[in-house]
């Protein structure tokens, strides 16, 4: 870690005190985390509150309360809270910062099952409001699997903890939001019985990440992109998300469910909708989900499944100079699993300004690189007026925005060599915000946390958005169960063959990222 600092060193990038209408600091509450010793807790979540507080944006009224089956006390849990803010934070570790946490640090053991549980959840609470101001208001993180989603709400309801009289209570939870559609509404008709729809909140990190809110930006605020910004100019769009890595320890979790509802069903639709919508009338939450839910409204599958969808799953092959398993021989995978790691699909948006102009999604595990970009690939010029061998490495004009891990955006377009009659070359244009920003730009999670505990809800999908998004990926995923193994594809290559195909069948290719 670096030399500590005291918060007020830092540059806010969630405060602007010049701006009264968005009340950025959090008011008195306490943030429970269902959950807490898993993975997501020690990577994300935990760093990410003393983050916030590191950035002087959680008030001294605050608690944090992890609940989970390990005996640990409060002391022994705030330590644990410790070492993973040390080795996870994003800001330096500060002493001030972590006093004034810890007073608010508690622990509560026990099986969701067991009533005794939340008895003990509900007495920590009263004393944390007592003891440390935090007036009633509380954040339930659900970090949980969604089986256990239905337990914890009704335990959370029969023990008196979701009453909004005393207090505000909101309810979160990760993706995935259901296994289809109508899982999707016995979810959210069991939070509908606990909480009001304001007061739910689902987690999708991507949209917490500062290119995808900059992509509304650069669409809105420059002049220069809207008229191109349609079906005159743009042949088709590729939204991918790329990891490096397989499914780790995650068997219990990635095995059947796979890419589709891991990944496309929430993370890239939200990439679509965005790149897709009109202009709002304001950026407020209502204004940004009509816009949103009109574009998904809008979109359908193609009628030819085969021809236009794509799935498969990483076998054995060497990723970064090692040799790595395949999915089948992961520990917790069955021999015959035929959940796929690699899927993709076409979507169509029958709008005015996108009717002709196919949208590619794609989302896989073992790639040679991790990359998750947007790109509009624009049409050929009608006329070029320069011979085949001045122009043999001209390729598509792009529009590429980066969402992770070098967050910026890049054109690739034309351009002569020097010292030549007329040769034109593919270049590069290259725009990074790290290069661009001496502010410290928020992890995801930081600005969902605290738009969380401020209930600030622009950021989450509602259920609208989740059922439509549904009712676009069930139709797939009940054809891909009719079409037995997915295809096989090496570690460390850009997936199956039937993934290049997808697009040959449109006269495109994926670009390289």
């Amino acid at each position: 870690m670096n030399a500590a600092a005291t918060p007020q060193e830092w540059v806010n990038p969630l405060y602007d005190p010049e701006d009264s209408r968005m009340p950025h600091i959090a008011g008195p509450c306490a943030l429970v985390f269902f959950g807490v010793s898993g993975d997501l807790s020690r990577k994300k979540l935990l760093p990410a509150v003393y983050d916030l507080a590191n950035r002087g944006l959680l008030p001294p009224g605050f608690g944090l309360v992890g609940v989970a089956r390990r005996d640990y006390t409060d002391t022994q849990f705030a330590e644990i809270v410790k070492g993973y803010v040390q080795e996870n934070a994003r800001t330096p570790f500060n002493d001030e910062t972590w006093k004034q946490l810890v007073a608010g640090i508690r622990f509560v053991w026990g099986d969701f099952d067991d009533g005794s549980t939340f008895e003990r959840l509900h007495d920590t609470l009263d004393e944390l409001d007592a003891r440390q101001g935090t007036g009633g208001n509380h954040a339930f993180y659900l970090s949980v699997p969604p089986s256990r989603f239905g337990v914890v709400i009704d335990q959370l309801t029969s023990h008196r903890m979701t009453d909004q009289s005393t207090g505000w209570k909101r309810v979160v939870i990760e993706k995935p939001f259901g296994h289809d559609l109508a899982s999707s509404r016995e979810l959210y008709a069991t939070l509908s019985k606990a909480f009001p729809a304001e007061s739910v909140f689902r987690i999708d990190h991507y949209l917490g990440k500062e290119t995808v809110q900059n992509l509304l930006a650069l669409r809105f605020s420059n002049q220069m992109f809207e008229p191109i910004w349609n079906n005159n100019y743009v042949s088709h769009v590729q939204i991918t998300m790329a990891e490096d890595i397989g499914i780790g320890g995650r068997a219990g979790y990635y095995d059947g469910i796979g890419a589709a509802r891991d990944v496309i069903q929430n993370h890239l639709l939200q990439l679509m909708a965005l790149t897709a919508m009109e202009e709002p009338n304001s950026f407020d939450a209502t204004q940004l989900r009509i816009e949103k839910q009109k574009v998904l409204a809008a979109t359908r599958v193609p009628a030819d499944l085969d021809a236009h969808t794509a799935r498969g799953q990483y076998a054995a092959g060497w990723q970064g100079g090692s040799s790595v398993i395949g999915y089948l021989d992961e520990e917790g995978i069955a021999p015959d699993s035929v959940t796929e790691t690699y899927a993709a699909v076409r979507f169509d948006i029958d709008t005015r300004r996108w009717a002709g102009v196919p949208f590619y999604l794609r989302a896989a595990k073992r790639m040679p690189r991790r990359v998750t970009e947007i790109a509009l690939m624009f049409k050929r010029a009608p006329h070029l007026p320069f011979n085949n061998t001045e122009t043999r490495e001209l390729g598509t004009n792009a529009l590429v925005l980066r969402i992770q891990p070098d967050e910026g955006v890049s054109m690739h377009f034309g351009a002569k060599v020097p010292a030549t009659a007329m040769e034109i070359r593919q270049v590069s244009m290259d725009f990074a915000y790290a290069d661009s920003f001496n502010e410290t730009s928020p992890e995801a999670y930081e600005r969902l946390i605290l738009d969380v505990l401020l209930g600030e809800p622009p950021l989450f999908p509602q259920q609208e958005e989740v059922e439509l998004s549904w009712k676009l990926l069930d139709p797939v995923l009940a054809h891909w169960a009719t079409r037995g193994r997915p295809e096989q594809y090496t570690s460390g290559t850009w997936g199956p063959a039937g993934g290049a195909r997808m697009l040959a069948n449109d006269g495109f290719v994926w670009r390289r990222p």
